[in-house]
């Protein structure tokens, strides 16, 4: 069908109204249970690292996305008294997610705990101005960094540079590890 706007893959949910001090567990702990989250991120303040008050909430089907609207909106958030406030993130405010591995891609290991994408950007951009985005992989179970990430280029002369250059190189309090960003779908 070519009248797609691109909404049924969307897999990703807004959620607002977060109070200061709800995080990725919480939100965890709410959406969670059903087995089908794949990522969570609140999004926070780069100056302060206060919650900005809202985040994403990305599952593994549009159809669980879509359940998790329809089960959550509308009900009680947990220890507080007010309402969940959700909607589909609009892409707008991230990337579709096929991009976030492509071609101008590579891949960042050995990350520190406290690693942000914003980090993770500043560090690449400070030397590479083709720099698109940088996106640190948070295990959905956890909320925590899972030690690794992306980083994506527009221009494939800056991503062999920075594969060879950025190997090492500190971020935080550890040296990054730089190689090819394989596409999600290896199994590994």
């Amino acid at each position: 069908g070519s009248g797609g706007n691109g909404c049924e893959e969307n897999k990703t949910i807004w959620v607002g109204d977060l109070q200061y001090w709800m995080d990725e567990n919480y939100l965890h702990n709410c959406f969670g249970p059903s087995g089908e989250v794949v990522t969570i991120k609140v999004i926070r303040n780069r100056q302060t690292g206060q919650s900005e008050g809202y985040g994403f909430v990305e599952f593994f089907s549009h159809a669980s996305a879509d359940k998790a609207l329809q089960n959550f909106t509308g009900h009680v958030m947990p220890n507080t008294d007010r309402a969940f406030k959700l909607n589909w993130a609009s892409y707008s405010m991230g990337e579709k997610r096929s991009e976030v591995v492509s071609d101008h891609s590579i891949f960042v290991g050995d990350l520190a705990a406290d690693v942000t994408d914003e980090m993770l950007m500043e560090l690449f951009a400070s030397k590479y101005r083709s720099v698109k985005g940088a996106k640190v992989i948070i295990d959905a179970n956890t909320g925590r960094s899972r030690g690794y990430g992306f980083v994506r280029f527009g221009d494939d002369t800056d991503k062999a540079h920075a594969m060879t250059e950025m190997n090492g190189v500190y971020c935080s309090t550890r040296p990054i590890r730089v190689g090819p960003a394989t596409p999600r779908r290896t199994s590994g």
